[in-house]
């Protein structure tokens, strides 16, 4: 990309994120100044803080986690696909790996995340310069040093979107300002070299933010501000990808040599955080969604919700569309745009509370309380829910798009799940990796966290290929519809054989065949009825349809034909293996730097 474009791409960026509002006392409501000279911006702390505010900004929005990154490029999995409809040059064609680089949907996103790394490089770049973090207080010094930890986290989040993405990419480390007229059109650095970057920033940046506990005042929202375990667990995230596989410019997918070193640092980052007794989990799965996340409180107490990108503003700019692009309607309000696949709702077991918070297979009356159940094919994710909303800003009824909910990161859950996949593949299934599991799924069917369970812990002596298993699968279970699978699939190499499972199993339920023999061809939802799980409905989701109508009740479609015709007609229709793992490089990012070379097959 050369500097011409992104200066002019940035200037663009910096228009829009002056939309964000002042006045309230959130740290991120405040407004970025990016847009001027740095000797104007970096002179104190309050003023740093809002050029950072700058990059954070980028998370969100349309063209970040708002929607396009969220919920655009992260189906169709194992667990979700996109919206019905026919090819669009757009959305769907997303969905189904059907994109061009011409495809309308990708290049704000591409060039977003681009943006918030100039803006994360001019913080980086400019605040060791700045008298007042050399000679300032203790506490100025103090300030500052987090800013810029908190800058290079910022700065490894939006490479690594990028790169899970669109793989190789240039490398920006430092301001566009800076870097020679000489090289405009830089090539393609391969991940792996950027990824090491991003390690040992991230390894300077847990030196310079602290714990959560260890930060009071304002500004130190915990729910928006980057700290160290946050820096941790990405640093986990990143380094499980450094060591997983990827689609090489030469359409194979491979992994390194020295993967393990990677396993590595994932365990000793998961470990400390653990260690530090700074994050848990909060014992209600449910709670965590409907009570705190979609009730949009502030604090948590648990430090569960370790990396959040907040949405602010109510505008295309500065939030977010969840639970308005996807989640059930209310009022027949909401595009309902992400379904669950059939097989991944019978991927539960019955009595794992996760499934009725993952899978919402119902909408909301105009009353904005009275549920009408949906036709399995219909259902749809549920951990954003418009009928869940709670607060002040907007009524679920209300006809808008944002409401300014925020879209997860990383949860203090992946960090146990990272930890028990690098124990096994270092060291097989340990204790130590058997623990982290269950505490997981032990909170997945309200049992107490601490405490063994036989009834649902993972049986002991499974082997480390059989414990590898159960790891991907409690990732899903636990982390559906968070974004998060597609690319571990893809990181382990298992991205073409879940799809296939996927549609050999969709196939079969459409008949009621082999493992789905005894499912209902008819389910029957309650008249009136106010439950959203799985009380609302009349009759059981694993027995076949009772001979007589339950009473007060109305049919839907469940297991039968339409599965087929239905989910999987257009289910990841366009997948090609050793393509369909990137997406295109947009189509006038080339044109703005012609050394910047096209992904295979495209």
């Amino acid at each position: 990309m050369n500097n011409k474009y992104f200066n002019k791409l940035t200037v663009i960026a910096v228009a829009g994120t002056m939309l964000l509002t002042t006045g309230c006392k959130k740290y991120l409501d405040q407004q970025p100044i990016t847009d001027v000279g740095s000797e104007m911006v970096f002179q104190d702390v309050a003023s740093t803080r809002k050029a950072l505010a700058g990059a954070y900004s980028r998370l969100v929005g349309d063209a970040g986690f708002g929607i396009r990154l969220s919920l655009y490029y992260t189906v169709d999995t194992d667990e979700m696909q996109g919206p019905t409809g026919n090819a669009d040059n757009d959305r769907r064609d997303i969905a189904r790996y059907a994109a061009t680089s011409g495809n309308a949907q990708i290049t704000n996103p591409f060039n977003q995340l681009f943006t918030g790394i100039e803006y994360a490089n001019i913080c980086i770049a400019n605040i060791p310069k700045m008298d007042m973090y050399n000679s300032g207080s203790e506490q100025e010094k103090k300030q500052l040093r987090r800013l810029l930890g908190e800058a290079l986290t910022l700065r490894a989040q939006f490479y690594f979107q990028a790169i899970v993405n669109w793989g190789d990419l240039p490398t920006h480390f430092q301001p566009s300002s800076t870097v020679a007229a000489s090289a405009p059109f830089p090539t393609r650095t391969d991940r792996d070299t950027i990824y090491n970057r991003l390690l040992a920033d991230l390894k300077v940046a847990a030196d310079l933010v602290p714990w959560r506990n260890e930060v009071t005042g304002i500004g130190d929202q915990l729910d928006e501000r980057i700290t160290k375990g946050t820096v941790k667990g990405l640093r986990a995230r990143i380094a499980l990808f450094r060591g997983g596989f990827g689609l090489r410019s030469d359409g194979s997918m491979k992994r390194p040599a020295d993967y393990l070193t990677y396993y590595q640092i994932a365990k000793d980052e998961c470990n400390e955080i653990i260690a530090s007794n700074q994050h848990s989990l909060n014992p209600s799965f449910r709670a965590l969604w409907k009570d705190q996340v979609n009730a949009r409180v502030v604090a948590d107490p648990n430090g569960e919700l370790m990396f959040q990108a907040s949405g602010i503003g109510r505008n295309a700019t500065a939030d977010t569309k969840l639970a308005y692009y996807n989640g059930p309607t209310v009022n027949n309000l909401g595009n309902k745009s992400i379904n669950v696949l059939p097989t991944y709702f019978y991927a539960f077991d019955q009595n794992d509370l996760r499934r009725d918070v993952t899978c919402a297979p119902y909408n909301v009356a105009a009353n904005g309380s009275t549920k009408i159940g949906q036709a399995l094919t219909a259902m749809c994710d549920g951990k954003y829910r418009r009928d869940w909303i709670s607060g002040p800003v907007v009524s679920p009824t209300d006809a808008v798009q944002y409401f300014g909910l925020k879209w997860q990161i990383l949860r203090y859950s992946d960090v146990l799940l990272m930890l028990a996949e690098a124990e096994n593949e270092i060291s097989g299934p340990t204790a130590a990796a058997y623990n982290a599991v269950n505490q997981v799924r032990r909170r997945g069917f309200g049992k107490a966290i601490g405490t063994p369970d036989v009834t649902v812990d993972l049986p002991t002596g499974l082997s480390k290929a059989a414990f590898f298993d159960a790891v991907v699968k409690e990732r899903s279970l636990e982390l559906g519809g968070e974004g998060v699978r597609k690319f571990d699939l893809i990181r382990w190499n298992l991205l073409a054989t879940k799809i296939a499972q996927t549609k050999t199993a969709l196939l079969a339920m459409s008949t009621r065949s082999g493992a789905y023999s005894t499912l209902p061809e008819f389910m029957y939802y309650r008249n009136n009825s106010t439950a959203d799980d799985a009380t609302l409905w009349a009759n059981s989701f694993y027995a076949p349809t009772p001979g007589t109508t339950p009473a007060a009740s109305t049919r839907v479609n469940w297991a039968q034909a339409a599965v087929n015709t239905t989910a999987l007609a257009r289910y990841a229709t366009g997948f090609v293996t050793g393509k369909s793992e990137l997406l295109p490089i947009p189509q006038p990012a080339r044109d703005a730097n012609p050394n910047l070379t096209q992904n295979p097959g495209y």
